[in-house]
């Protein structure tokens, strides 16, 4: 015999067994009678042993049949064990390092402090989600991931959290906006009544800009765009349609080479934390401890005392 089997024709040869007939057996798979009949005709020949005895009253196994499907179950129960044998690694690989952070952190900071963990733990396997901040802090609150980084200001209730990183928003124009010519500062009160191109509800950069107008005193109109990544947000300021506030960070080789320009603005705090965060009532422990420790020690001139 030159080929083996394959699993679908042991499957069904095994349903036969289990059902008595071949027409329920078909019924079983989701596959017609003739079907069937020839899979298992295809088996028989390869083979070489008739399997079926085949009458007016329908079909069933032989003798041999018999026989042939007991070994077929022991085949197919070790290819099940194997399956699940290789999912379990799968999820074990997977879940060596889990980690969601928010755009800012995950295109700008974190691609360098997870290259100084693979340095220290070559065989190390990274999953990593990049959502809004929301989103993080809700997969951080529920347990789904051992760390998140998160630039949403304010609480946030059932996660722990350290500062990690500190930024800015900058609000930024093309270079032909009219306000590239002004000479006096952007107040709160204008800046709120300016439609701006804007990431989505549940971004961190956005939550820090409606917050800081709000303690500045001003409510903030409705966006001129809705964008949903901070890449978006910089090519429409830099095509020209619209001032937006983004984060330092992502802008600064803009500002430096011009494609973008810095408008200052007054009465307003527009500095913001970036956090690390994991579920309450835990610690971050293994790779995320090393992880977290590494962010840490690169940004510790920035960063306060630990927090909450």
């Amino acid at each position: 015999m030159t080929r083996l089997p394959d699993v679908e024709s042991l499957r069904l040869l095994v349903l036969v067994g289990h059902h008595g007939s071949l027409t329920a057996a078909a019924q079983t798979a989701g596959i017609s009678q003739p079907s069937a009949s020839k899979r298992i005709s295809t088996l028989e020949r390869l083979l070489g042993i008739q399997l079926l005895d085949r009458s007016r009253r329908g079909s069933a196994l032989t003798s041999s049949g018999l026989l042939v499907s007991g070994w077929a179950q022991r085949v197919l129960d070790e290819l099940d064990v194997m399956m699940d044998g290789a999912e379990a690694l799968r999820r074990e690989r997977g879940a060596q390092l889990s980690l969601a952070a928010s755009l800012t952190v995950a295109e700008y900071l974190l691609p360098g402090w997870i290259g100084e963990l693979r340095r220290a733990v070559p065989d190390l396997h990274v999953g990593m989600q990049v959502l809004n901040s929301s989103r993080v802090h809700e997969l951080a609150r529920h347990g789904d991931i051992d760390l998140g980084f998160v630039e949403s200001p304010g609480g946030l209730p059932g996660v722990r959290s350290r500062v990690v990183a500190r930024d800015r928003l900058v609000l930024v124009v093309s270079p032909d906006h009219p306000w590239r010519r002004r000479r006096r500062p952007v107040d709160p009160a204008e800046l709120a009544s300016t439609a701006l191109i804007s990431r989505e509800t549940g971004s961190g950069t956005r939550e820090t800009a409606e917050q800081a107008l709000r303690a500045a005193g001003a409510e903030p109109v409705e966006p001129l765009l809705e964008l949903g990544s901070a890449t978006a947000v910089r090519s429409a300021v830099s095509a020209g349609a619209g001032p937006a506030l983004i984060s330092e960070l992502i802008v600064a080789p803009d500002l430096a080479g011009g494609a973008l320009v810095e408008i200052p603005t007054v009465g307003m705090d527009l500095g913001r934390a970036l956090r690390a965060v994991w579920r309450s009532g835990t610690t971050p422990v293994g790779a995320a401890a090393r992880l977290l420790a590494i962010a840490l020690r690169r940004n510790r001139r920035t960063v306060p005392a630990p927090g909450r």
